[in-house]
């Protein structure tokens, strides 16, 4: 599980997105499993909605599984009064994001892109290397981005 130390950096990192957007009417990061992390979600049950987040996240898996768009990224859903939006944040976790119906969804689309990168690279640092999923590091360019060198017969 992510520290105590790291949990606050979270629920600061919420808080600050909350006073940047004041549409926003909650936030949450829980893990990929449905377990919360952190959350400002003043009248809402933050449990409840970390599991339904949960459940969310695998159906919309499979779907850009089974469409072939790719890994997981984002997930918008409107009801008569607001916005649920869940970003990925890192390799282990997501963050809600509940909405009034007046916001701006670009503007909800960027912050909470921001807050999931953020709080991905919070949640990611802390976990230790035995639970982190093996991906092999990209290959770094030998020359300044956009420049490739030609490549030799072996």
């Amino acid at each position: 599980m992510v520290p105590e130390a790291e949990v606050r950096d979270v629920l600061v990192e919420l808080q600050r997105l909350r006073a940047r957007v004041p549409l926003l009417s909650g936030a949450l990061a829980a893990s990929t499993d449905g377990l919360v992390l952190a959350h400002d979600t003043p009248g809402v049950e933050a449990e409840g909605v970390a599991a339904l987040t949960a459940a969310a996240l695998g159906v919309s898996i499979r779907m850009t599984d089974a469409t072939g768009r790719g890994g997981f990224r984002e997930l918008l859903v409107r009801g008569d009064s607001g916005y649920i939006a869940t970003y990925a944040a890192g390799s282990s976790a997501v963050l809600t994001l509940l909405a009034e119906d007046r916001i701006n969804v670009g503007r909800l689309h960027l912050e909470g892109r921001r807050a999931g990168a953020r709080i991905g690279e919070l949640v990611d640092a802390a976990l230790p290397r035995t639970e982190r999923p093996v991906t092999p590091a990209p290959p770094r360019p030998a020359t300044a981005p956009g420049r490739t060198l030609p490549q030799r017969p072996t």
